[in-house]
């Protein structure tokens, strides 16, 4: 008998004196079966857990307490401490399975991929920035969209577009980088990656730059929206009770607004775009989806078109236990070439890096703007961007919902209903992934065989047929802003000695940004 049927029972047959007894009985049997794990969720005492778990809640007071820059670090602590594999349960959430290898990892998401999907936990949280987009779907939905940004990136008038773009917009930021060189200020250099990467994705989303370069200290209605409600929607990943908070609070509302005024923006460009028909001069994305019909023939409805933009614009920038990287992000993008530029340039990192970086900058470009051709030659910068990622992953914790009962390589179950998790970050920490240098940023790891061997233990570009289609693109774009920037300027970072500290968000941000200070470089 259920516990909701003894309940029943109970109310309806128990004398009143007998009540009050048996309400504290079932209390009793209840607190006695939750004991150790959160209500809702199957007992495991076959897995391995960190200390701190309390009847019916689990281990959420344990991850209320803690505080957002000590997280990732305390998976790395608590895989040193229990091994790659453990679990932690939450009320509303469920129970969640870390499993930290690079078998586990491909058994989930490439050999049995189909037993593994993102759940309604986090399509309902990240509904509202993401619809019915790539990132929130899955099934026949998925496998269109999937079909779709496949072509999208391999039609060459879409790359060489791109690449245009990506220069255009780098020359603002070298016009901002140029005027705090001469004046002597320090600037925000994440600050100004965010600002370069959504000028970026609106240019080639649909053709409009959102003028965040031209207005970094300013405010940006859109960038602002996007922003402040992947915020909130952060937060649901974390709180089994966020349906009842925003809406005994002003977040819900704030919600709806900020989802208003991110998607209207964009329908109102997919209209006038459709009004204005079919132009052959227009290489960005949603020309190319204006021209798509779906798999009956019928043009892509309005809705679905903002979807896919809005997925495509926003990327992965959301906030902490985001799902897997299938497009390049924003966010991700911003943040991954600011942490490249702090790895470089602190204390403890060899200054001979950033030496051969720049002078195959220079050798490989000679003063010529990058494009698609040039980037394959980029070798060792392409190494010091992975290296980073190794170390900073964009996406520092990721998660899968288990549709089907399954059993893990290492003989681990794991049943229908319950969550995969794994933490980029602690793998790319890994002694024994890595070796006992893996706390050094050692770009040289990635030149010749490494890179080919490490696929399996790097998963920053995911794995297997969620593998990102966008990772030309990415490394591309990436690698075109360090390349301007480098080859007209020096930077310095007002403390090299200090680790910036992580925001809280799916990707790892800086909580503070990274100061630096610019100077012009003398190339004789």
């Amino acid at each position: 008998m259920t516990i909701s049927a003894i309940i029943h029972f109970v109310t309806q047959h128990a004398t009143r004196s007998n009540k009050l007894k048996l309400f504290f009985t079932l209390l009793a049997l209840l607190t006695y079966k939750y004991r150790s794990h959160a209500i809702g969720t199957r007992r495991r005492p076959d897995l391995k857990e960190p200390k701190g778990t309390v009847p019916f809640f689990g281990h959420m007071f344990l991850m209320a307490s803690m505080p957002s820059t000590d997280l990732y670090d305390y998976f790395e602590r608590t895989y040193r401490e229990l091994g790659p594999v453990w679990s932690i349960s939450l009320p509303g959430i469920g129970r969640m399975i870390q499993g930290d290898t690079p078998e586990l990892l491909e058994h989930v998401l490439k050999t049995n991929f189909w037993a593994y999907h993102k759940g309604p936990h986090f399509t309902g949280s990240m509904r509202d920035v993401f619809g019915e987009g790539i990132l929130s779907a899955d099934g026949e939905s998925w496998k269109f969209q999937r079909k779709q940004a496949t072509h999208l990136f391999n039609v060459n008038a879409f790359r060489e577009y791109t690449s245009e773009v990506f220069n255009s917009e780098a020359q603002k930021v070298l016009n901002y980088l140029g005027k705090a060189a001469d004046a002597g200020d320090a600037v925000d250099f994440h600050a100004i990656m965010h600002a370069f990467t959504l000028d970026v994705f609106g240019s080639v989303s649909f053709g409009e730059s959102f003028g965040c370069l031209d207005n970094i200290d300013g405010r940006v209605p859109f960038a602002d929206a996007v922003g402040d409600l992947l915020g909130i929607c952060s937060l649901r990943l974390v709180d089994p009770l966020w349906k009842i908070r925003e809406a005994v609070t002003s977040t819900g509302k704030k919600a709806r607004e900020l989802k208003f005024v991110m998607r209207e923006r964009i329908r109102k460009i997919v209209e006038r775009r459709r009004l204005e028909g079919v132009d052959g001069d227009k290489k960005d994305m949603l020309q190319l989806l204006l021209e798509a019909t779906d798999d009956e023939g019928n043009p892509l409805t309005e809705d679905y078109l903002v979807d896919i933009i809005l997925t495509f614009t926003v990327g992965y920038q959301a906030s902490k236990i985001m799902q897997d990287k299938e497009v390049a992000g924003r966010d991700t993008m911003a943040q991954s070439v600011a942490w490249m530029m702090y790895a470089m340039l602190r204390d403890g990192t060899d200054p001979s890096l950033m030496r051969k970086l720049v002078q195959e900058i220079d050798d490989v470009l000679g003063g010529e703007l990058p494009t698609y051709e040039t980037h394959k030659k980029q070798k060792y910068a392409e190494a010091c961007f992975f290296e980073t990622l190794r170390m900073y992953p964009p996406l520092p914790r990721n998660f899968k919902t288990c549709v089907q009962d399954d059993i893990l390589p290492d003989g681990t179950k794991i049943y229908a209903g319950e969550m995969f998790t794994w933490s980029s970050y602690v793998m790319g920490r890994s002694e024994k992934l890595w070796g006992p240098d893996v706390k050094e940023f050692k770009p040289d790891r990635w030149l010749g065989r490494e890179k080919a061997s490490s696929l399996s233990k790097f998963s920053s570009f995911h794995l297997g047929p969620r593998t990102c289609v966008g990772q030309g693109f990415a490394v591309l774009e990436a690698l075109t802003i360090v390349g301007l920037v480098l080859q007209n300027f020096e930077l310095k970072l007002v403390e090299p000695g200090k680790v910036p500290a992580y925001g809280l968000g799916t990707t790892l941000a800086m909580r503070y940004g990274l100061p630096v200070r610019v100077t012009r470089r003398s190339r004789g």
